[in-house]
């Protein structure tokens, strides 16, 4: 029968993590809407509710990945970044070429397609390495998950500093390098994204690796907002600007530096039945672990039945020659297929609680140029470095934090989504209020709070498995484009147009351009934090049992998936 081949040695699973970062940083390419928006709208004429829309269309593509999620089971990593690549080129390709103007008249709905495709590839760029980390680092989902989200977060900022300092603020060239570059490293890196035996967390220096990567992604966030802010207040020489860059490069580069040390120095610790040895022979050698042991029957059938089909064709013969008992519906905590997790209240809270905390975040990032504009910013860039840093620190810290306190206390992850919509409410307030100088406040905490949403990746997981995590995920992350359409096209991008009218002009300049918009959104994370407070006294009994020895317990498996 056919199964996916998995890499040996313990070194793998670190390599494709040092991969995945890059791949993360790629696939933040939908936070580079407000650097090429101002763009869309003084070169093709656009109003700011069309402009609005073309930014749901960015966040539709991002978080359209049911189909990636599905693919996740079927097919190995490397296509599905090459799907994601392709669909990347295709989509900023279109961009590139209406606003350098090389294709004129290309209908508003085209222009919507492409971006609404060219976000998509972040979603198959995501999905691939998320759920192949996840799978070979079992036993540390939340650092992992916060890690790989982190990366995204900060990519807005990393955008941002080619943008200033290699691209010279040049809507079109950063189109161009969406449309080339990124497939570039994609393609470079996909090899070494792959399924490996997972690691077990056994290893004595597994916590000292992952607080590497943790103070060495702090360190290159921290670089990015000081170089953006430096190419902002001063006028640079351009050598300079391409040795900052280049400093950059290498930062990402870092957690290269754990497969390499664990080649030099190599850890006296016992293997487990889940890893092998460093041995470089073994390493390049593969490993295949049958999910069930096949029956008599089932053996004869051949390749005809892969993947989920052929797991669930076994167990079905060994039903019927009494090798196993008959199927049971999962629990918590177990695998559940995306039919079963559909029908659980638990799944359905979540879902809101994300709808109402990301809608109401990506609002203020889909907008964050107009609300500079509007509170008298002309120069925004900052701004986005900002958001995009905190962004990152609230991805990264979310992680760290809530896997302390699951560990220790065995607090449900939902807990801190919850206490992050909390504090969105107060920040909304804070922006609706319009004082001097605290929008930057303001956009901190935003990019902060909305970090902590993410945890939803390592409860889904959590509560309903891995097997199908790809897909469960994925449909969870759909809150973001609907949030947005709701909250920032319908919404925000009326009221803006509508107080632009009264000032007889196509930029809202005062804090009433949103301050409507942001009550209403104190209002949803209000209703998000109490969404999440049930949720959490709900699942509170799954994470005892999960957590009961102080560290996540894998749990048998149903027959039912």
């Amino acid at each position: 029968m056919t199964k996916l081949a998995e890499k040996s040695g313990s070194r793998p699973p670190w390599v494709g993590l040092a991969a995945a970062a890059w791949v993360q940083v790629s696939a933040g390419s939908g936070s580079t809407f407000p650097l090429y928006s101002s763009a869309l709208k003084s070169v093709l004429g656009f109003s700011q509710q069309q402009v609005t829309i073309l930014g749901v269309a960015c966040d539709l593509g991002e978080n359209m990945g049911l189909l990636p999620g599905y693919a996740s089971n079927k097919l190995p990593p490397w296509s599905m970044l090459l799907i994601g690549a392709s669909s990347c080129f295709l989509g900023f390709g279109v961009l590139w070429l209406s606003v350098s103007q090389i294709v004129l008249g290309l209908p508003f709905w085209l222009l919507f397609v492409a971006l609404a495709l060219a976000t998509n590839s972040n979603s198959w760029f995501g999905t691939a390495s998320l759920v192949t980390n996840m799978r070979n680092f079992p036993m540390s989902r939340g650092p992992v998950a916060g890690l790989l989200k982190g990366y995204i977060g900060i990519s807005g900022a990393a955008f941002t500093v080619l943008f200033s300092m290699v691209l010279h603020h040049s809507a079109t060239d950063l189109l161009l390098f969406l449309t080339v570059g990124i497939p570039v490293i994609c393609l470079t890196v996909m090899y070494f994204i792959r399924p490996c035996i997972p690691a077990t967390g056994e290893d004595p220096s597994e916590p000292m690796y992952f607080a590497f990567l943790l103070v060495t992604s702090i360190l290159f966030a921290a670089y990015l907002v000081v170089t953006t802010v430096l190419s902002e207040v001063f006028i640079l020489p351009s050598i300079l600007k391409y040795v900052l860059v280049a400093i950059m490069v290498l930062l990402l580069l870092s957690p290269l530096a754990v497969p390499i040390k664990m080649t030099l120095f190599r850890s006296n610790a016992k293997s487990s039945p889940l890893g092998s040895s460093d041995n470089l022979a073994k390493e390049e050698g593969t490993h295949e672990e049958p999910l069930l042991t096949p029956s008599t029957s089932a053996s004869n059938l051949g390749p005809i039945f892969e993947g989920d089909d052929e797991s669930d064709m076994e167990i079905l013969l060994a039903e019927a020659e009494g090798a196993v008992k008959k199927k049971r519906k999962p629990r918590r905590g177990e695998d559940f297929k995306f039919g079963q997790v559909f029908v659980k209240a638990d799944f359905w809270l979540l879902w809101f609680v994300y709808f109402l905390g990301m809608g109401s975040g990506v609002t203020v990032s889909n907008n964050l140029a107009q609300i500079g504009f509007a509170f008298g910013i002309k120069d925004t860039t900052i701004l986005l470095c900002l958001f995009s840093f905190f962004n990152f620190i609230g991805r990264l810290a979310s992680g760290a934090i809530s896997e302390h306190f699951v560990r220790s206390r065995t607090l449900p992850r939902t807990l801190w989504m919850g206490a992050a919509q909390l504090v969105m409410v107060f920040t909304f307030l804070l922006f609706a209020m319009a004082i001097d100088h605290t929008i930057y406040v303001a956009t901190a905490l935003i990019g902060i709070c909305m970090g902590f949403q993410f945890l939803s990746i390592a409860t889904i997981s959590e509560l309903f498995g891995l097997r199908h995590f790809g897909i469960n995920f994925n449909f969870i992350l759909l809150g973001n484009p609907l949030g947005a359409t709701i909250f920032s096209a319908i919404l925000a991008g009326y009221i803006y147009d509508k107080e632009a009218d009264k000032q007889g002009k196509m930029t809202c300049i005062g804090p009433d351009c949103f301050r409507v918009t942001f009550l209403v959104l104190a209002g949803v994370c209000g209703l998000g934090t109490l969404l999440s407070i049930i949720l959490t006294v709900r699942i509170r009994p799954v994470y005892q049992a999960l957590y009961a020895s102080g560290s996540f317990r894998l749990q048998p498996q149903s027959t039912g998936h």
